[in-house]
């Protein structure tokens, strides 16, 4: 056996054996004899114990912008290492954070002018939750106590944000745990679940949401929404016109708007926020993955003055707002969160046309690839939707792991791509060349063709 196989398979022994995977069934993995072990990363590649190079097809799930031993960020990292790794925010301050609060104010819409951190996306929904209901309970309408959000919704993994979810797979074993929400259906519109087709739908499923706000508002604190694209979902991406109405209607019911986007932000739909591009200023933000480039476990939520001036109050008032993280303003993550939106701020006039041309890619690719019942995307962010029978939308039986095979195929080719279900999901960082872009799209059309033939 050659040294590096020799290492991978000793990695491998000791993963089967101490390693609990996220989102895995662990005795498939177990008993799969092929394991990727990724050692290194250098640009938008990741190489692993083996020598092999993958192209990061999916921005190490979604949070890498830049690629991968950034000269900067290294560099804003190790500096900060050299002063500080860590120190509590209760009762102190610390450089890093206060720095990167003013910096992320600057870029804020509207009027969100408060940053709370905590590590995940999931943690940065959490809190706002918490923010939303104490919110109201301060402000005379503490009868506002639920929330809605969309089905096939996804937040996080905690229990509130798994109580806003709604993807069954995912979140009904949960049950008992959740909190009711109220429900807004999904603007799937390669399967909309009204029947309707869109060119003459006139977005019936917005007037729909807009019924259930209006006879829900008394009681509801906020509508928790992913602007544009619901990730998770299968990338599900929402019909031009469709936040901006469901937002109005939060508006005018005084029911607050928040927006999670954690997956959606940072540039990823080709503008710094995704709400932006329906004029949608929300209340509360939530942001993680992509704040920090990628590099460490850093998440914010941001709200108005207006919902801060709410927790206002004397020490024995009752009114400040209880909760927090140990890591809470993290200085090495702020510090390469600093580094990457110095990064990112320059790239932002060329993403629109960058994302363009990964659009013309896809079109190029798509011809000759007939299982493709239909690709979605929102800049960089694309879901690739796989089916048995394009002319119905059949999808493949669930036990044929379509989606799951597509994956293995391009990784044959050097390609790191996921499937969610059968959907293939494409989310380069913002730093990949044309060059990568044509191989990531190319080898995902062959990968489909190759996977799909042998069924």
């Amino acid at each position: 056996m050659k040294p590096g196989k020799d290492r991978t398979a000793k990695l491998a022994r000791v993963d089967r054996t101490c390693l609990w995977h996220p989102f895995t069934q662990m005795k498939a993995w177990m008993a799969d004899g092929d394991m990727v072990i990724v050692e290194s990363g250098q640009g938008c590649w990741l190489v692993d114990t083996e020598g092999n190079r993958y192209l990061d097809g999916v921005s190490s799930l979604w949070c890498n912008l830049h690629g991968h031993r950034v000269e900067a960020i290294d560099r804003a990292v190790a500096e900060q290492l050299g002063r500080l790794a860590h120190s509590t925010m209760l009762g102190l301050a610390s450089v890093p954070s206060i720095e990167l609060a003013g910096k992320l104010v600057g870029l804020m819409p509207g009027a969100l002018q408060r940053v709370f951190y905590s590590d995940a996306g999931a943690t940065a929904v959490e809190a706002a939750l918490k923010m939303a209901f104490q919110y109201h309970c301060q402000t005379g309408s503490p009868g506002r106590t639920r929330f809605a959000a969309l089905g096939m919704a996804y937040h996080g993994d905690t229990v509130g944000s798994v109580s806003l979810g709604g993807i069954e797979a995912m979140h009904s074993v949960f049950d008992p745990l959740r909190f009711p929400v109220v429900r807004i259906l999904s603007p799937y519109c390669y399967r909309c679940p009204l029947g309707l087709d869109r060119e003459t739908c006139d977005m019936r499923c917005a007037a729909q949401a807009e019924r259930i706000l209006v006879e829900n508002a008394s009681s509801l604190a906020a509508l928790v929404v992913e602007p544009l694209v619901q990730g998770a979902a299968g990338i599900i991406t929402q019909p031009a016109g469709w936040l901006a109405r469901v937002a109005g209607v939060c508006r005018d019911l005084g029911i607050l708007v928040v927006c999670d986007e954690v997956a959606t932000g940072f540039g990823r739909t080709s503008t710094l926020w995704a709400c932006t591009q329906e004029g949608v200023s929300p209340d509360i933000m939530c942001l993680a993955k992509g704040i920090s480039g990628g590099y460490l476990p850093l998440a914010a939520t941001v709200a108005t003055e207006r919902i801060f001036e709410a927790f206002l109050g004397e020490p024995d008032s009752g009114r400040a707002f209880l909760h927090g993280h140990t890591y809470t303003g993290n200085p090495l993550g702020c510090a390469a969160a600093m580094a990457s939106l110095d990064l990112l701020v320059g790239m932002l006039p060329d993403l629109p046309c960058r994302a363009e041309r990964f659009g013309e890619l896809l079109g190029q690719a798509r011809h000759g690839v007939p299982p493709v019942g239909d690709v979605r995307r929102r800049g960089f962010v694309t879901g690739i939707e796989v089916v048995a029978d394009t002319s119905t939308a059949e999808p493949y039986p669930a036990s044929l792991r379509m989606g799951h095979r597509i994956v293995l195929r391009a990784r044959k080719e050097g390609v790191i791509i996921r499937p969610l279900g059968d959907v293939v999901v494409l989310m380069p960082p913002l730093a990949m060349t044309d060059d990568e872009m044509r191989i990531l799209v190319d080898v995902t059309a062959r990968s489909i063709r190759a996977a799909t033939r042998k069924v």
